[in-house]
């Protein structure tokens, strides 16, 4: 009998029937309030005059009125450049110990994110809270005993004058509780491994040491590796090799484009868990079971705004326009898109963290992730989101019965002088490129009506061309990174596109 595990699984069940959430308006206005508080005396809570906003009668509204929408290059260039000047003080009291590195999902260079030590609290708050939640779950207690592969990226962070660097998941997986290193897989010295494939390769090899029962990771990358360890070891699945794994806690991305694909790496089916860790803080997690449906974490540092999401808002690079107006959390719509705003422990303020939203379930205070600012492709009125394309990809998967866990696409003008949108899906099951094209045009024009008044005038039609799915891990190898938090892009502009074409002909895998 598992005892230990029966201990644990009890403390966990007595502790969120005890947990009292309270009012969901409150602990934000109550979060808002605390950040003010701690950042008043640094140079932006001066500059914007955080003390007057803590004398309002409405601090939230206040607090929107007085400091603008800033995105990363925004904040970037008006205070966080100072850090790296050596000021303190500048967004935050201090000076942060860790900057998070993100390549996001576009671009080359790498964002510096500032991580304080009240951030790392929040995110270790946050992981006791998901871990209360499985309470909710149907898991034995004997899973409870197993240990947990956290697959991110490298966490032997980089040394840079008074602090350390990283990606999100280096840095928190370098910051585990001491009582957690037991149930940790892979490990401290595999995990320090910087290069992706070298660590992969070595996970390959220990694998059949370890007695897994939870992974956890970004669903592209974790598929990476199950295929890596399923072949390195000659078997059929990974619950040959791992054959106690019940739990996949997925992150940063919809789950769903990617199920079909990583269902098929398993002898029986697992518990998914979708949680919301960005390099900006721990947002939400999945507190139940029968929902792909996120929990927003209320009451732990983190302060929620709402932006619309309609193309009169959105500039081409993804930002949003200054007169966007701003919806707070007791008077969001469910089932609407919108585009989130954070204001955190670690002195972002009024943040586009660039992902979009809508709400599931309103009085549970649950979302899904809808797609990015960045890609919404709205090229002669199309007006698509992510979403709608994960929903279209998927309809052809239950169509032709294949598997297509990765796509972009691009909106570009053909030599016959008409726009068309370019897709590039990648499957490794065979249906003709012209078959793919005609079920994915009807797809969008039944789930999108300014999609299908588009196809009716400026869009002239779909071009598809299948391409083995590794060319999009092999394309983000090239232009940033492998694993971690590296996400691929799902829509690129036609400079970008050129390149991407240009890479696939390098690759043999286009004429």
């Amino acid at each position: 009998m598992a005892i230990f595990g029966s201990i644990i699984k009890s403390l966990i069940d007595l502790k969120e029937n005890f947990t009292n959430e309270g009012e969901a308006g409150k602990n934000q206005v109550d979060v808002l309030r605390g950040l003010l508080k701690k950042a008043k005396d640094t140079s932006f809570g001066q500059h914007y005059k955080f003390d007057e906003i803590l004398e309002s009668d409405n601090i939230q509204k206040e607090f929107a009125s007085r400091v603008p929408y800033f995105d990363y290059n925004k904040i970037d260039s008006e205070w966080w450049y100072k850090y790296q000047e050596g000021e303190e003080n500048v967004t935050w009291p201090g000076r942060p110990p860790y900057f998070a590195l993100s390549s996001g999902t576009t671009g080359k260079s790498s964002k510096k994110i500032p991580v304080t030590s009240e951030m790392l609290e929040s995110i270790r708050n946050a992981g006791i809270k998901q871990v209360s939640a499985l309470s909710n779950f149907d898991l034995p207690p004997d899973f409870f005993e197993k240990e947990i592969m956290m697959l991110g990226s490298s966490t032997d962070l980089q040394k840079e004058g008074d602090h350390e660097e990283g990606e999100i998941s280096g840095i928190s997986a370098s910051n585990i509780p001491f009582w957690f290193k037991g149930y940790y897989k892979p490990g401290e010295e595999i995990s320090k491994i910087d290069e992706w494939d070298d660590r992969v390769q070595k996970i390959a090899e220990t694998a059949k040491e370890w007695d897994i029962g939870a992974l956890s990771g970004i669903p592209s990358w974790m598929e990476l590796m199950l295929k890596k360890v399923i072949e390195y070891h000659q078997v059929d699945n990974i619950h040959e090799i791992w054959p106690n794994l019940q739990v996949y806690t997925s992150g940063g991305v919809a789950f769903e484009p990617y199920e079909k694909s990583f269902e098929a790496l398993l002898g029986r089916p697992v518990q998914v868990i979708d949680t919301y860790l960005a390099s900006e803080g721990f947002l939400a997690f999945q507190s139940r079971p029968g929902t792909h449906s996120m929990k927003l974490i209320l009451d732990n540092g983190i302060y929620f705004e709402f932006v619309p999401f309609k193309p009169e808002y959105i500039n081409e690079d993804g930002s949003i326009t200054e007169d966007a107006p701003v919806i707070s959390l007791v008077d969001v719509t469910e089932e609407e898109d919108y585009v989130l705003l954070i204001s955190t422990v670690s002195g972002a303020w009024r943040y586009l963290i660039g992902d979009t939203i809508k709400f599931t379930d309103i009085e549970k205070n649950e979302i899904k992730i809808t797609g990015r600012t960045k890609f919404f492709l709205n090229v002669v009125g199309s007006q698509l989101s992510v979403n709608k394309m994960n929903d279209a990809v998927k309809e052809l998967e239950d169509q032709f019965d294949i598997k297509i866990p990765e796509f972009v696409v691009a909106a570009k003008r053909a030599e016959d002088g008409e726009y068309y949108h370019y897709w590039y899906l990648g499957t490794e099951d065979n249906i003709a490129d012209e078959e793919l094209a005609e079920a994915l045009d009807k797809a969008l024009m039944n789930a999108n009506k300014n999609y299908k008044v588009a196809r009716g005038k400026a869009l002239h039609g779909v071009k598809v061309t299948a391409i083995a799915p590794n060319m999009f891990h092999e394309w983000n190898a090239r232009n940033k990174k492998k694993g971690g938090q590296v996400k691929m892009e799902k829509v690129m502009n036609e400079e970008k596109l050129d390149e991407w074409i240009q890479f696939l002909k390098e690759q043999g895998e286009i004429s």
